[in-house]
């Protein structure tokens, strides 16, 4: 732990005073060759820091924003649909994962979105009580 502490505390302090930082803006301009390949290790650092955040939170958004509807009728401030039970047959597949092309009814776009997800959704189905 000692090893950690002393890092810490005292090795990247006093390699972060020793960089040629300037002190004013013009004195970016008065740095030399060497000046700059000494403050090149700590930006490509803080750069790949940055970057790594950046593809991070991406691929977090990227995984949704709280929304499941991607754009089902996103003109109105609700979806709801009715569906009167006699005018199903037999039976009827209801879609859950909000990307069938034929909504309300489930056209298999489950398959894809759980395939690139890692989701497990399915269609809701609908059927007569079987009388026996």
């Amino acid at each position: 732990m000692y090893f950690v502490s002393n890092v810490v505390k005292v090795t990247i302090p006093n390699y972060l005073s020793s960089l040629p930082i300037p002190d004013s803006f013009g004195g970016w301009f008065r740095l030399g060759v060497r000046d700059w390949l000494a403050l090149l290790p700590p930006t490509l650092a803080i750069g790949g820091i940055s970057y790594y955040s950046y593809q991070t939170i991406k691929k977090a958004n990227e995984a949704g924003n709280g929304q499941v509807n991607p754009g089902i009728r996103k003109d109105i401030n609700k979806v709801v649909d009715f569906i009167d039970i006699e005018d199903i047959t037999e039976k009827v597949s209801l879609c859950r994962c909000w990307r069938s092309k034929n909504w309300p009814y489930c056209d298999g776009a489950h398959g894809a979105h759980n395939k690139a997800t890692g989701d497990n959704t399915g269609p809701v189905v609908v059927k007569h009580k079987e009388n026996k």
